[in-house]
């Protein structure tokens, strides 16, 4: 199955229902199942932010399952719809001065046991049993 590698705490955003987008630089033609791995590494100046959830940021593991079900331009106004609908998780995040990408749309996000692994770069490989 495929794998995208998240920094935290924004896979735990996702795994737990608060993000639905992903962003990338890079666009993907890829639709269907996907892996979230929690990447070693942290985005401490977010992390104060979201301290109010009081939510666990495990690292170098897979914690949930989702779809990618589109890959859209981020537009200004895909930006300002996107922080209108959820202020906390999308505002700030794409500034359009200095960013130029791409949301992956993710549907049908659950958690699921974690797995330890490392995780890699792109969309990646693993070898995943429901």
């Amino acid at each position: 199955m495929k794998v995208i590698t998240i920094k935290q705490l924004w896979a735990t955003l996702i795994a737990e229902g608060y993000k639905e987008y992903e962003f990338r630089t890079w666009k993907t033609k890829y639709r269907g199942d996907i892996l979230i791995h929690a990447g070693k590494g942290i985005d401490k100046k977010a992390m104060e932010r979201f301290e109010h959830l009081n939510l666990e940021y495990p690292v170098g593991q897979i914690i949930a399952k989702a779809a990618i079900t589109d890959c859209i331009y981020v537009d200004e106004e895909f930006a300002q719809k996107l922080s209108k609908k959820d202020p906390i998780v999308y505002k700030g995040l794409i500034n359009k001065d200095d960013w130029d990408g791409y949301g992956f749309k993710l549907e049908n996000i659950e958690k699921i046991n974690p797995i330890e692994v490392n995780g890699k770069l792109s969309l990646w490989d693993y070898d995943y049993e429901n």
